[in-house]
C-alpha cells in the first residue's frame, strides 16, 4: 500500500510544525534549539523535522500549565468527562489519518496502527463514564455526633512521559483519566515518534479551543533533555514514565526525592506456558502473535514459551512451520505479518541479543538476521528467530526489544511456574490449557508474580476495563481502567463534628 503523508498530515492539521515555543531565553542568552528528525522505520525517508523545547521555553509550558490547573480543577467533573467525549469522537473522525502515521513513523502494521487509535476512542469512552463515578466512602466515627467519609481531590499537574512502540495509546491512557480526574497534562513523548504526538495535541487543542478552554490543559514538549527537567519539577505532582527499566530506576529515584507521586511501566519478559492439555493451534496463534506482532516491540510482547516436555518436540516442529509463513516487509500492505523494527540502533541491539544468546549455549531452530534489497532499504527489517535456552541464561533474564522468543521445557506446572516467575520482570503471562485445576493453580497466591495473568489469551494486549501494569522490575504502576482514576488524584478523610461538645478519639478526657 503506498501512502501520500503529505496528505495524512495535512489531514492531522500538522504539515507545519513547530512544537516548541519561540521565547528565547529569559538571560538574553540564546540557545539554539535541536532539531527532532523522524525517519519511519517503513521506507528509512525522512517525514519531517520537529524542534525541541528549550529550557526556557519547558518554563513558559509549566507555567501556562500551572494557570490552566487552577481553572480546570473547578470545572464539574461530568463536564470534563464531556470534553473527554469530544476528544473521542474527534480520533473517531481521524481514525484512518491517525492510525496511517502509527504505522509509518513507529513501524507496526496498519491494523495495529488502527487498533491503537480504537484503543484512545476506548479510554474516552471509559473516561467519560469515569467522570461520574470519582467515589469516595462513608465511614460509621466512633465518637457520637460525628460523620467520616473521604473525598478524592485533583493533583494538579500531570506528566507524561511515552515511548515509541505505543506513541498514541499510552498518552490517551493518562491523559483521558488525568483530565476527568481535574489535572492538567505534560507531555514529553517519544522523539522517535515526535509526528504522532504533535497530531494527538492538534486534535485536542481543537477541542479544547472550540469549547473556550485554555490551551494549557493540555501542554506538548519535545526533546530528551525535558525529561530530566520534568523527573525533578516539583510542580508535576504526578510523572508516568512508561519505558526502559533502566531508565525507570533513575526516573523513580528523582521523583521519589522530591516526594512526588510516579507511575512506572518498565519492562516486561513475559511468558506463556504450553500445557499437555492445551490446544495446540490456538495455542501455536497466541504464541507467534505475541512474539512477532510490532516485531517484538511491545511490553507485552511473548519472549518464552515454557513448552511441557510431553508436546515439547511436537509444538515446536508446528512453531518453525508457522514462522516459515511469516510475511515481512511493508506493515502498511495488510499482507505482511512483521513490519520493521524502530531504527537501526534496534537492529543492532537485536544482533547483540542473538549472538549473547548463540554464546551462552542457544540452539537456534529459526535463525534471523537482517533482510535486505529494495523492500528493505531502510535497514530496519530482520527475521523473527527462535531459540532453544534454558530460564538462566543471562539474555533470557533481560528484555530484548525485538521478535527473539526463547524455548525452555518443563516437566510439572509448580516447575513452570516458578521460570514463568524466574525473571526480574512481571508484566504479563499466560498458560494455555483446558485443564480447569492447572489454570486456577496459575492464577492463584502459588501462580503467576505477574500484573496481568491470563488464560487461554497470549500475553500480548490488554482491554481498556483492566488496570494495566506490573509488578518487580516492571515498575508496579498501574493505566487504563478499573481503578487507576485513584492514583491520578489525592484522598482525604473528613470528619464533621455536628454535635455540641468536643469529644476526643480513643476516649481521651482532655480537660482545662
Amino acid at each position: 500500500m503506498e501512502i501520500n503523508i503529505k496528505n495524512v498530515l495535512k489531514n492531522l492539521g500538522i504539515l507545519e510544525i513547530n512544537a516548541a515555543y519561540s521565547t528565547g531565553m529569559e538571560s538574553g542568552k540564546s540557545e539554539q534549539p535541536k532539531a527532532i528528525e523522524s525517519y519511519s522505520p517503513v521506507d528509512g525517508k525522512k517525514i519531517a523535522t520537529v524542534i525541541s523545547a528549550t529550557e526556557a521555553e519547558y518554563e513558559v509550558v509549566m507555567q501556562q500549565a500551572k494557570a490552566a490547573s487552577g481553572y480546570w480543577k473547578t470545572i464539574p467533573a461530568p463536564r470534563r468527562g464531556d470534553i473527554v467525549r469530544q476528544l473521542g469522537d474527534a480520533l473517531r473522525r481521524k481514525k484512518t489519518d491517525l492510525g496511517t502515521l502509527v504505522s509509518y513513523e513507529m513501524g507496526k502494521s496498519l491494523q495495529e496502527g488502527l487498533g491503537e487509535v480504537q484503543e484512545m476512542i476506548d479510554i474516552c469512552d471509559f473516561a467519560l463514564g469515569q467522570s461520574r463515578q470519582l467515589y469516595g466512602q462513608t465511614m460509621h466515627s466512633e465518637r457520637p455526633s460525628h460523620r467520616m467519609y473521604e473525598q478524592w481531590h485533583p493533583l494538579g499537574i500531570v506528566g507524561i512521559i511515552s515511548a515509541f512502540n505505543f506513541p498514541v495509546a499510552v498518552w490517551s491512557w493518562n491523559t483521558a483519566l488525568a483530565l476527568v480526574c481535574g489535572n492538567v497534562c505534560v507531555w514529553k513523548p517519544s522523539s522517535k515518534t515526535p509526528l504522532c504526538a504533535v497530531a494527538c495535541q492538534h486534535i485536542l487543542a481543537e477541542v479544547l479551543k472550540e469549547n473556550d478552554l485554555p490551551e494549557g490543559i493540555s501542554n506538548l514538549v519535545m526533546g530528551n533533555a525535558v525529561g530530566d527537567l520534568m523527573n525533578n519539577d516539583p510542580r508535576i505532582n504526578l510523572l508516568s514514565f512508561t519505558g526502559s527499566t533502566r531508565v525507570g530506576r533513575m526516573v523513580s529515584t528523582a521523583v521519589a526525592n522530591r516526594f512526588g507521586k510516579s507511575i512506572l511501566e518498565l519492562g516486561g519478559n513475559n511468558a506463556i506456558i504450553i500445557s499437555k492439555e492445551a490446544d495446540l493451534e490456538m495455542s501455536i496463534i497466541a504464541a507467534v502473535f505475541g512474539a512477532v506482532g510490532t516485531a517484538g516491540q511491545r511490553c507485552t510482547s511473548t519472549r518464552r514459551l515454557i513448552i511441557h516436555e510431553d508436546i515439547y518436540e511436537t509444538f515446536k516442529n508446528k512453531l518453525v512451520r508457522a514462522y516459515g509463513q511469516l510475511m515481512i516487509g511493508n506493515p502498511l500492505n495488510e499482507e505482511n505479518h512483521v513490519g520493521p523494527l524502530i531504527d537501526t540502533a534496534a537492529v543492532e541491539m537485536y544482533l547483540k541479543a542473538i549472538e549473547k544468546a548463540k554464546q551462552e549455549g542457544a540452539k537456534f531452530v529459526v535463525e534471523g538476521g537482517i533482510l535486505e534489497g529494495e523492500a528493505y532499504a531502510s535497514g530496519c527489517y530482520v527475521k523473527p528467530c527462535v531459540a532453544e535456552v534454558e530460564n538462566h541464561f543471562e539474555i533470557v533474564q533481560e528484555e530484548t526489544f525485538a521478535p527473539i522468543l526463547y524455548l525452555i521445557k518443563y516437566s510439572s506446572l509448580e516447575e513452570a511456574i516458578a521460570i514463568q516467575n524466574g525473571v526480574p520482570q512481571g508484566l504479563s503471562s499466560a498458560i494455555m490449557t483446558m485443564n480447569l485445576r492447572e489454570a486456577e493453580e496459575f492464577l492463584s497466591v502459588f501462580g503467576s508474580d505477574c500484573g496481568i495473568a491470563n488464560v487461554n489469551i497470549g500475553t500480548s494486549g490488554a482491554e481498556i476495563g483492566g488496570a494495566f501494569g506490573g509488578e518487580k522490575e516492571t515498575g508496579g504502576g498501574r493505566e487504563s481502567g478499573s481503578d487507576a482514576w485513584k492514583g491520578y488524584m489525592r484522598r482525604q478523610t473528613n470528619t464533621i463534628n455536628y454535635s455540641y461538645t468536643l469529644p476526643l478519639a480513643q476516649g481521651i478526657k482532655f480537660n482545662i
